[in-house]
């Protein structure tokens, strides 16, 4: 058996197999924060009751007033990422991000259905036990506007490009390409930027889900946490073109030998069984 140790990096007590794959990795891969990529959080509203609605309430909203559908968004969740696809749950987000500098009144309808949670509930005042009942407390203080998401989402444009969104906490590491202009939820994380086919493939492989599960925190159950600061870590050879992996053209980046390679499939069956 064979130790690894870094400075700042907990011990890690290797076989003689773990061992030579961690080194191949380690010598060909570059950290994805020196890739040309972002890396952002899902959006955070403050409020999903109100700002995230049913496709009915789209439906009845744009209904009366088609203009409701220029801020009104399909959104993913993190529980609706699956490898390469997703699970739909027909559900929409109301875009109002402080970014946008939106006039609410340019959309009565989207107002209206707001107000019906009350005014001083969607206020990000801070404001607690609002007409002294325990609980029924305002958002969280900031200088947006009460109709306005919490979070300013500079990033907005970035949803209606390609880019790859996972979960923040996930035992099974699913990502998927998005080409359909998904907004999500502060659940999961987006990536954006260069080579997102080659890192769609290589995140989704059998490589990527054994050899790198420690780099994330482990939370109960077997959840990992897929946070930015962890992410960012990751080492993975640079594409010399945008393509799509195959399980052994991933294993082909790091010229792993025949038991490697079934090291590596015997793990894979191990953690996370069919």
């Amino acid at each position: 058996m064979n130790v690894s140790y870094q400075k700042d990096e907990s011990w890690t007590i290797l076989s003689p197999i773990e061992q030579s794959i961690k080194q191949k990795i380690e010598s060909v891969g570059t950290p994805l924060k020196d890739w040309n990529i972002k890396i952002n959080r899902g959006i955070l509203t403050g409020f999903n009751e109100a700002f995230i609605i049913s496709g009915e309430k789209r439906d009845e909203l744009i209904a009366q007033d088609p203009n409701s559908a220029e801020i009104i968004r399909p959104i993913l969740r993190g529980r609706d990422i699956k490898k390469y696809n997703y699970e739909f749950a027909n559900l929409y987000l109301i875009c109002t991000f402080p970014a946008k500098k939106y006039n609410i009144n340019n959309f009565p309808a989207v107002k209206d259905y707001l107000l019906t949670f009350g005014k001083r509930k969607l206020e990000q005042s801070g404001e607690k036990d609002i007409d002294g009942i325990l609980g029924n407390n305002a958002r969280k203080k900031t200088n947006n506007k009460w109709f306005e998401t919490q979070d300013s989402i500079a990033y907005w444009d970035v949803f209606s490009k390609p880019k790859i969104i996972y979960p923040n906490m996930t035992k099974y590491l699913p990502f998927y390409l998005d080409n359909n202009g998904f907004m999500t939820n502060q659940k999961c994380f987006i990536i954006s930027g260069e080579n997102l086919n080659y890192l769609t493939s290589f995140l989704n492989s059998d490589v990527f889900k054994v050899c790198f599960k420690e780099y994330f925190p482990e939370l109960q159950g077997g959840t990992k946490e897929l946070s930015k600061v962890f992410f960012e870590k990751i080492p993975i050879p640079r594409p010399i073109e945008d393509i799509i992996l195959s399980e052994e053209d991933v294993c082909g980046l790091y010229d792993f030998t025949e038991s490697e390679k079934n090291w590596i499939q015997q793990d894979y069956q191990s953690y996370y069984p069919s």
